[in-house]
């Protein structure tokens, strides 16, 4: 009497996708009765295939039974990886609807530096709010556009809170000056004073990836290799130059380990008023001056405001210039003169950028808009050997006013669905002019942003003097773009 053996059991492959219900009950139609057949054939006695003893036969119908395994996972796994099979077969996108350039659902960010605005968005994505975002692009562009902004520069700000409803301005406070002829620097304190309040991330969070730039390199980009070329090499080398003394030129790498150093120190800072102290500290050992430098003042005040029928505006208090845009505003309102079709010929008359800009949004409506200077193309051209900074020439004569006038307008709140714009300029001794042309264009025509988006781009040779960065919120989208159109890199998600 033979052994008796239990039945051969057929177990499918859980290679679940959604959508392949249908195909997972096919398998399922051809799968069970394999398994009956199978178990009829065993439980016959002194069953045989062609002869052969029930051994055998029990051994080809479990070889017969891993074939049809295999080529059912295959014929799955097949699925999976076909692009033209694999249609609907896996889990819907967020929105099965798509938006043009600069559109995106949750929230956008538009700097100078392609590198900087994709680190804000890799910080929205990992949680951040707008404060996290503009912040560190505002770190990472102190890293890659020194001709433009850096440590050594001071920042203004302005951030509207759609939880709260309100508007709060970074001050840099007062000019001082660190020795003569170069100011003191205020931007570590001042950004880590905007985010000790306002942000979600922590703060070594927001400098890791400009730590990293500074330490391992960044490319030179177009608006960097442009101000390298026009500036020369004085007082940059070795940082910016080439071995030969030559101006680093696009595509080169360039890497400040003396920065990163500073930036490290700055990640372990507790408070606003020590996160400047190790770079001050270095500053003065390499000035040889006899004594600490007054320590600066940044602070977080109300925003101005100005009620017009379509909302409410809110720019810096002074000594910046969002007093003077303001009255600008105020009569150029109230003498209804017809609005200028086009704001072009006000960038188009920039100097060499020495100041730069960021801005954030999200869909709810919160904005940030940070902007800050050196006051020319490389500041003072004295670069401190000891930390990689250059230092400003903002100093009591300086005129800060020019470039630090951001604006934000918005919609009444009687419109549960009003828009809201931010704008923020850079590279324009005549920002307010700009804003105001701007402003005004838009209260004429309002527009949404991917109408924006669909003008012609202006002159690539435009971008290098100065750009206007908008942000807005509409039909709960956040909206991101600049004049001229294509100057500066976003991104959103």
């Amino acid at each position: 009497m033979e052994a008796t053996t239990g039945p051969v059991l057929y177990h499918k492959l859980q290679l679940w996708e959604p959508g392949t219900e249908s195909e997972e009950e096919e398998e399922e139609e051809i799968a069970e009765p394999l398994v009956l057949s199978l178990r009829r054939s065993q439980n016959t006695p002194r069953n045989k295939v062609g002869g052969l003893p029930g051994a055998w036969a029990r051994l080809l119908a479990s070889l017969l039974l891993l074939a049809v395994s295999s080529s059912l996972a295959l014929r799955q796994l097949h699925s999976r990886d076909s692009p033209k099979e694999n249609l609907g077969s896996v889990a819907p996108p967020a929105s099965r609807h798509s938006h043009h350039p600069g559109v995106y659902h949750h929230g956008a960010i538009i700097s100078p530096a392609a590198t900087c605005s994709q680190l804000g968005q890799e910080l929205l994505v990992a949680g951040g709010n707008v404060v996290d975002a503009g912040v560190g692009a505002a770190l990472c562009l102190a890293v890659v556009h020194p001709h433009a902004t850096g440590l050594g520069g001071m920042f203004w700000g302005l951030f509207y809170n759609s939880s709260s409803g309100n508007s709060t301005a970074l001050t840099a406070g007062p000019v001082q000056t660190l020795a003569p002829g170069l100011g003191l620097p205020t931007a570590l304190p001042a950004l880590h004073l905007l985010h000790t309040h306002f942000g979600r991330l922590t703060w070594p969070q927001l400098l890791a990836k400009p730590t990293k730039l500074a330490q391992e390199g960044f490319e030179v980009d177009a608006p960097l290799a442009s101000a390298l070329a026009a500036q020369g090499t004085k007082g940059l080398c070795p940082l910016f130059c080439h071995t030969n003394g030559a101006p680093l030129s696009l595509g080169a790498r360039a890497t400040n380990p003396k920065l990163a150093a500073v930036l490290h120190q700055a990640a372990l800072a507790s408070n606003p008023d020590l996160v400047g102290d190790a770079l001050l500290s270095l500053l003065v050992k390499d000035l040889e001056l006899g004594e600490p430098p007054a320590q600066p003042m940044p602070s977080l005040e109300p925003a101005l405001q100005l009620s017009v029928p379509q909302g409410v505006l809110f720019t810096t208090p002074g000594p910046s210039a969002g007093p003077e845009l303001l009255e600008l505003l105020k009569s150029t309102l109230h003498s209804r003169t017809p609005s200028p079709t086009s704001c072009l010929s006000l960038l188009q008359t920039a100097m060499t950028s020495g100041n730069s800009a960021v801005a954030t949004v999200d869909s709810s409506g919160s904005m940030l808009l940070l902007t800050s200077s050196i006051n020319s193309s490389f500041g003072s051209g004295h670069l401190s050997p000891s930390t990689g900074v250059l230092l400003s020439n903002l100093v009591a004569r300086s005129a800060p006013s020019a470039w630090a006038c951001p604006l934000i307008l918005r919609g009444t709140l009687d419109d549960m669905e009003s828009d809201m714009l931010g704008l923020v300029a850079s590279g324009m001794p005549r920002g307010t002019k700009a804003i105001t042309c701007t402003l005004l264009n838009h209260l004429a025509t309002p527009q949404t942003q991917h109408q924006a988006q669909q003008r012609p781009t202006e002159s690539p040779g435009v971008c290098g003097q100065g750009s206007l960065l908008q942000v807005a919120v509409h039909a709960e989208h956040a909206h991101v773009s600049s004049v001229p159109s294509g100057c500066c890199p976003f991104q959103g998600y």
